[in-house]
């Protein structure tokens, strides 16, 4: 199975530089908006997008991404909402790879052959799914994988050599290094040692390892790159986004200023292996 996160992931291995990973949650502010920034990434410099799924009980979410998934709730978003972003996209940009993150009660309630056959039709690439173990692989991993849909694992400095071949057992299109313990928002404490975890890591695969949390600017962006194959930006493009907002609104400053800051970023990641 070779997907677009397998192919970006070559293409940019070719020319010499780290992946952009843009997280934006689906539906926030409001769809339209949410679409409208959604499909502004690529153009930006982002080289694959993580689209949120917004649940009302997350764990690991910090508190913009939180708010994020409140304000999309509130205006009535759903899950098969998302798809249908999804799809839309898919009629503009046919390769950039998207990957649906999120937790696993919206994807159980929706049913999990329904969820990964309309999820491959509209074109979603992978899956992160934060509360499923590899213990329950049964429960979506190995379905998703029989669906030709990468199943991106979570690993965090508190992952071991002992648990990593677990943790690696099913893994695909790319492994997502979670910086820090704790939740997004929080700044990264040490590169030298998210280094050397990438460099742990990459002892034991041949995938792509991408690093999370804690990247905050361009100069992040361009440190965490030098490691790491991929560099994943989401809880400062949120605060952009709810900036710009007025009464919980979006105004005309919204898409651009998710522009203009992936833009940023998508310098200092191309710069980090000059």
């Amino acid at each position: 199975m070779t997907t677009r996160i397998d192919t970006r992931f070559a293409a940019l291995k070719a020319e010499g530089r780290p992946a952009l990973v843009t997280f934006v949650m689906a539906g926030d502010p409001d769809l339209a908006t949410g679409q409208a920034i959604f499909e502004a990434l690529p153009q930006a410099g982002a080289d694959i997008i993580e689209l949120g799924m917004p649940f009302s009980d997350p764990m690991a979410d910090g508190i913009a991404i939180q708010l994020a998934g409140q304000r999309a709730l509130a205006n009535g978003h759903t899950l098969r909402a998302t798809l249908g972003m999804v799809e839309d996209f898919r009629r503009k940009d046919e390769t950039t790879p998207v990957v649906l993150m999120g937790y696993y009660n919206p994807i159980f309630i929706f049913g999990v052959e329904e969820f990964l056959a309309a999820a491959k039709a509209a074109g979603v690439d992978g899956l992160i799914v934060v509360d499923l173990p590899p213990e329950e692989d049964e429960e979506l991993c190995l379905p998703a994988l029989r669906a030709g849909i990468n199943f991106i694992r979570l690993t965090t400095p508190t992952t071991d050599d002992k648990r990593l071949p677990t943790v690696l057992a099913n893994t695909s299109g790319f492994v997502y290094y979670v910086s820090m313990t704790g939740i997004t928002g929080a700044a990264i404490k040490s590169r030298a040692a998210v280094g050397d975890a990438v460099r742990r890591i990459k002892s034991h695969t041949d995938l792509p390892v991408a690093v999370g949390f804690g990247i905050k600017n361009a100069e992040d962006a361009e440190a965490i790159g030098r490691d790491a194959d991929g560099v994943v930006v989401g809880s400062v493009l949120i605060e952009a986004i709810a900036r710009t907002l007025v009464d919980g609104k979006p105004t005309d400053k919204t898409v651009a200023a998710v522009r203009e800051l992936v833009a940023s970023l998508a310098g200092g990641v191309k710069g980090s292996r000059s």
